[in-house]
């Protein structure tokens, strides 16, 4: 059993390192990176189907308790200036994610500059990004790269 509690730990180990890996975004059509040309959103029910579990007070309560917690860790570990790209990234997906719903935006980070790009449904919603992102401790400069594009009219069925 002494053996194979360190393989079963690496095991589990390399697997939770391959699954954080990747862009974060708020929804599975939002682009795959900040700076790709910005597409027409896809129709209004496919948006509603994407943001039915963002819209859910349990979605906004778990997000926001996952932010308390990665502070807290961060706080015991390092202080509010030295943030890990991934954690700076995964927490503003999370803050606009249930603050934006309808919006598809992608985010990067680097040495706590943050850029967001996408696409969000109006001029309210595009205003809202920058504010949220600096609620993060950690974001040190903010870069909106999204545009206003609303959905896509949905096709006529037959």
């Amino acid at each position: 059993m002494n053996k194979l509690t360190p393989i079963l730990l690496s095991g589990l180990l390399l697997f939770g390192a391959s699954a954080c890996t990747g862009d974060a975004k708020t929804s599975a059509d939002a682009p795959n990176s900040t700076t790709e040309n910005v597409k027409s959103p896809p129709p209004a029910e496919s948006v509603q189907k994407t943001q039915g579990d963002a819209t859910s007070d349990v979605r906004k309560a778990q997000a926001n308790s996952d932010i308390r917690a990665r502070e807290q860790r961060n706080n015991v570990t390092g202080g509010d200036t030295n943030r890990a790209d991934g954690d700076l990234k995964s927490e503003v997906r999370s803050k606009l994610e249930v603050n934006i719903t309808k919006g598809q935006l992608t985010v990067e980070a680097k040495d706590g500059a943050v850029i967001i790009g996408g696409t969000v449904p109006n001029q309210t919603d595009l205003a809202k990004i920058e504010p949220l992102a600096k609620q993060i401790k950690g974001v040190k400069s903010v870069n909106v790269t999204a545009v206003v594009a609303p959905a896509a009219p949905a096709s006529p069925s037959k």
